[in-house]
């Protein structure tokens, strides 16, 4: 992979449908990761998971953006940015959602993405994981370490009320 091959950008009201259905298989990841509570990942009469919480959101509130990851010319994920702090209130910005499609993963492909975001969004970020995603446990640190523009990058627990799972904070110019 070539760093030029990778951009980010915000998605268009006409690329939202694209969006929801590369976030089908982002929800569907999450279902073989256990344990998976009861009710969740159960399927909609038409066969989907049913639409990501806030993603309308996403299209109509400022403090909310939606990113396409590209490889070349080719989508290869996305990234939902908002203030939604995982220790309540608000931060400057937080990772809501960040997926790459399987095929790109384990390429530099996502840790590229994540550095054109930061340089794009500087300031004071969250990165929030869920306690049951050790690979995304893995791959933030990792990633948010190698980028040039962080600093600052601590690890804090949730508080099991906001947010179980670890937390990271970093800044980014």
């Amino acid at each position: 992979m070539m760093e030029s091959e990778v951009s980010i950008r915000i998605a268009t009201l006409a690329e939202k449908p694209m969006l929801a259905g590369m976030a089908q298989f982002y929800i569907y990841d999450f279902s073989d990761m256990h344990p998976v509570p009861p009710d969740d990942f159960d399927f909609e009469a038409d066969g989907t998971f049913g639409p990501m919480p806030h993603f309308d959101e996403y299209w109509s509130e400022p403090d909310r953006v939606a990113l396409i990851i590209l490889v070349g010319s080719k989508p290869a994920g996305f990234a939902l940015l908002n203030t939604h702090s995982h220790f309540g209130g608000t931060v400057e910005h937080n990772m809501g959602e960040f997926y790459v499609a399987r095929k790109f993963r384990r390429s530099g492909i996502a840790g590229e993405a994540l550095c054109q975001i930061l340089k794009a969004y500087p300031g004071h970020w969250e990165f929030a994981v869920m306690a049951r995603n050790h690979a995304a446990q893995a791959f933030w640190p990792r990633a948010l370490a190698s980028a040039s523009n962080v600093s600052g990058l601590t690890r804090k627990e949730g508080d099991g009320i906001h947010w179980t799972g670890p937390i990271w904070s970093c800044d980014a110019v």
